[in-house]
């Protein structure tokens, strides 16, 4: 038994590389394709972890909502490259789910939307206030702030399971998803103000890796 973890660990070391690999190479290069590829792996991460425990876990639900969040950011990662409303739209799916999942983790409390909105309640103002951003219109604008509130409620649930039980699956749940998080205040920032090369480079840099630990986290369900 110990050997086959070892094993699975060594397919998500592999997994891990050919993803900053294909990352590494998107930034250089610059090819939808590339991108795409790139996307598709921690989706392909995610069903080959799920293969390996889906006897071993009694968080059925978990992974395979999860799962199923991943493939909607896939979509979302490679929509953006033609129509950005419609990655956005397919990442805020992908973020519904990803929540839904983390109920599965630790039941939904009412507490839970504390955490999320004290994420939101700054990043609205940031995004309404900050006189850095050039919106084309209220509508982009709009978008925006529903996306906020998506993504930090995903944030906030994963932060209060966190608070609430700590171990290793929850704590890379929450690590992947705050990695998700500034990704995407990244590519904001780059997409909406002054465009620089430094915000493009770490949109890129932390949403993969943020990718690969939420695909990561199936292999921490496996019950020893």
């Amino acid at each position: 038994m110990k050997e086959k973890s070892k094993f699975l660990y060594v397919i998500n070391a592999v997994f891990l590389l050919l993803i900053m690999v294909g990352d590494a190479f998107f930034i250089a290069f610059d090819q939808t394709w590339v991108k795409g590829l790139t996307s598709a792996l921690f989706v392909l991460l995610g069903i080959l972890n799920l293969f390996f425990v889906i006897k071993q876990t009694d968080k059925k639900n978990f992974v395979i909502i999860l799962l199923i969040g991943l493939f909607f950011a896939m979509l979302g990662d490679i929509m953006l490259e033609f129509v950005f409303i419609a990655g956005a739209v397919l990442f805020a799916v992908g973020h519904i789910f990803f929540f839904i999942s983390y109920c599965f983790l630790i039941k939904f409390k009412w507490k839970d939307l504390a955490f999320g909105l004290a994420i939101f309640l700054p990043s609205v103002l940031f995004i309404t206030l900050a006189p850095i951003f050039y919106f084309d219109g209220v509508q982009m604008e709009l978008v925006c702030v529903f996306y906020a509130l998506i993504i930090s409620l995903m944030v906030g649930k994963a932060l209060s399971n966190y608070v609430q039980e700590r171990s290793i699956l929850l704590l890379i749940v929450l690590i992947g998803s705050a990695l998700f998080f500034f990704s995407d205040l990244m590519l904001l920032l780059n997409k909406f103000s002054s465009p620089l090369q430094i915000t493009s480079l770490l949109c890129l840099l932390t949403y993969y890796p943020a990718e690969f630990l939420l695909a990561h986290s199936i292999l921490h369900t496996k019950q020893n």
